[in-house]
C-alpha cells in the first residue's frame, strides 16, 4: 500500500527538494549529494532617488488593517535610509532638509555682497540725479549774446576772461518788485558794474571798471541790423556803450580800449541778484563804515551783518553815498565774492532744497554768450570764490585822473596789467 497522497510516487519524489523516502525496512544508503555553488553577490548599486510609489492593491479577503507589501519591496531600513530617503538624507521628514520648514538653519547673510550692490545702487542714483541736474540747469542758460559779431578782436592769451556785468533790467519785475527794491521804472537797461574776471595757473584775478570810465566808442557792426558803423574818435561813459547797442557792442569797447580778448560775457539783472540772496538765506558781510543813501535805499550800520535780497542790491547800488565811483566798485567786488563764498560751500550743494533754488533765481535771469557752457559758467563761480579766499586778486583798473567828470585810465599801467594776464603771470600792477 502506498502511504503518499494520491498521484505521488517514487518518481515524483525523485525530484522533491526534501530528499528521497523508501518504503522498505532497511535504511536508505547514503547517497551523494551534488554540491550547490552560490552564485556571487551582485555588486552593490547606489540607492535610487526616491520616487512616489503606488498604493499597492489590498489582496482578497483582506482584514488585518495595515497595509501589505509584495516581498521584494525594501524600505532601505538596513541600509542606513528612512523611508524612501535619499543619500544624504535630505527627504521629507529627514533633519537634512532645505527650506526653514525642515528645520536647516539660513545661511549666513554675504554682507560683503549687500555692501557693493548698495554702494553700486547708490553711485548709479546719484550719477542719474547729478546728469539729470546738469541738463535741467544748462537749459535755463538765456544765451542771447553772439560774441561772433563783434569784429576786430585782440587775439586770445592763456587762461579765460570773462567779462560779468550786473544790469539794471527790470524785466519781470512787478510794480511791487520795483517800489520793494527801489529800482525805479526807467524803460531799457543800462550797466550798473562791469568786472573782468582771469582765471588761470596763477590764481583768481578781478578787475572793476568804473561805469563812468572814459573811453572810446570804436567801429562795430550792430547787433540786430548787422550795419557796421565807422568810429567817430568820440569819447563817452564806459556805460553809454552798453546803452547804444547792447552787449556786444560792449564788449567791443572794451577789447578795443583795453587790448584783452574776452572769451565769456555774463549778465544779470536786478531781479535774479535779489532772488539769488534770499535763496541761500542771505550774505554775511562785514560793513566797516555805516552809510545811507535814500536813492538806493541803503541804510546800513557798521559791522557784521546778514543782508537779503532787497539790502544786497541796495548795498551794490549805492553811488550817493560815496564821493567817488571806485568806492561802489570796491563794495561790489566785496559782495560779489562773499555771495560766491557762501553759495559754493558743500552744504548748498549738497542740499537740494537749497541747490535748485539758488540755482533757479539765478539761471532764469542770467543773460550769457552762445558759447558759455554750464562748466565754465562753474568755473567762473569758484574762481570768484578764490578771489575771496586770498587766492587770487581784486582791484580797480589803475586810474590816472579825470576827463571832466569820467575817469581817466592811467594807460602805461592799463598795458602792463594787460600784458600779464594776457601771459598768464602773476599780477603785480596796483591800482593807483
Amino acid at each position: 500500500m502506498n502511504d503518499w497522497p494520491d498521484g505521488w510516487t517514487d518518481d515524483n519524489r525523485s525530484g522533491n527538494r526534501y530528499g528521497q523516502g523508501s518504503a522498505s525496512e532497511r535504511p536508505e544508503s547514503a547517497r551523494s549529494m551534488p554540491h550547490v555553488q552560490r552564485r556571487p553577490a551582485p555588486p552593490q548599486q547606489r540607492p535610487a532617488p526616491p520616487r512616489q510609489r503606488p498604493v499597492p492593491q489590498q489582496p482578497s479577503g483582506y482584514d488585518g488593517g495595515y497595509p501589505q507589501y509584495d516581498e521584494g519591496y525594501d524600505s532601505g531600513y538596513n541600509t542606513g535610509q528612512v523611508y524612501g530617503t535619499g543619500s544624504g538624507g535630505h527627504g521629507p521628514g529627514s533633519g537634512g532638509g532645505r527650506g526653514p520648514a525642515q528645520g536647516r538653519p539660513r545661511p549666513a547673510p554675504n554682507w560683503g555682497r549687500r555692501i557693493k550692490i548698495g554702494a553700486l545702487v547708490l553711485v548709479v542714483a546719484l550719477l542719474g540725479v547729478s546728469v539729470g541736474t546738469y541738463f535741467w540747469a544748462d537749459s535755463k542758460l538765456n544765451r542771447a549774446v553772439d560774441l561772433s559779431k563783434v569784429i576786430e578782436r585782440p587775439e586770445a592769451g592763456k587762461g579765460t576772461n570773462y567779462l560779468i556785468v550786473g544790469s539794471d533790467s527790470r524785466e519781470g519785475m512787478t510794480s511791487e518788485d520795483k517800489k520793494r527794491l527801489h529800482t525805479g521804472s526807467a524803460e531799457g537797461k543800462r550797466t550798473d558794474s562791469m568786472m573782468i574776471l582771469h582765471t588761470g595757473d596763477n590764481g583768481p584775478t578781478l578787475v572793476s571798471l568804473p561805469r563812468d570810465s572814459n573811453v572810446e566808442i570804436p567801429s562795430f557792426v550792430g547787433s540786430e541790423s548787422g550795419k557796421k558803423y565807422p568810429a567817430t574818435g568820440r569819447t563817452t561813459k564806459l556805460n553809454a556803450a552798453y546803452a547804444s547797442d547792447g552787449p556786444e557792442l560792449l564788449v567791443r569797447t572794451v577789447e578795443y580800449n583795453t587790448g584783452l580778448h574776452i572769451d565769456h560775457y555774463v549778465e544779470i539783472g536786478f531781479g535774479g541778484f535779489a532772488k539769488v540772496v534770499d535763496a541761500i538765506g542771505g550774505v554775511e558781510l562785514d560793513i566797516p563804515k555805516a552809510f545811507k543813501d535814500k536813492w538806493s535805499g541803503a541804510d546800513f550800520e557798521a559791522g557784521k551783518q546778514t543782508l537779503n535780497g532787497q539790502e544786497a542790491l541796495a548795498f551794490v547800488r549805492t553811488r550817493h553815498a560815496f564821493t567817488s565811483d571806485l568806492d561802489r566798485t570796491k563794495n561790489q567786488q566785496k559782495f560779489l565774492a562773499a555771495l560766491a563764498s557762501q553759495t559754493a560751500t558743500f552744504s548748498t550743494i549738497a542740499n537740494p532744497f537749497k541747490l535748485y533754488p539758488t540755482m533757479g533765481a539765478g539761471l532764469d535771469t542770467l543773460i550769457v554768450d552762445k558759447d558759455m557752457s554750464l562748466w565754465s559758467l562753474g568755473k567762473m563761480f569758484f574762481a570768484m570764490k578764490g578771489v575771496t579766499g586770498g587766492e587770487g586778486t581784486s582791484m580797480n583798473i589803475p586810474i590816472a585822473g579825470n576827463v571832466g567828470s569820467n575817469l581817466a585810465w592811467d594807460k602805461a599801467k592799463v598795458k602792463q596789467l594787460v600784458e600779464q594776464l594776457k601771459n598768464d603771470e602773476k599780477v603785480t600792477v596796483t591800482e593807483n
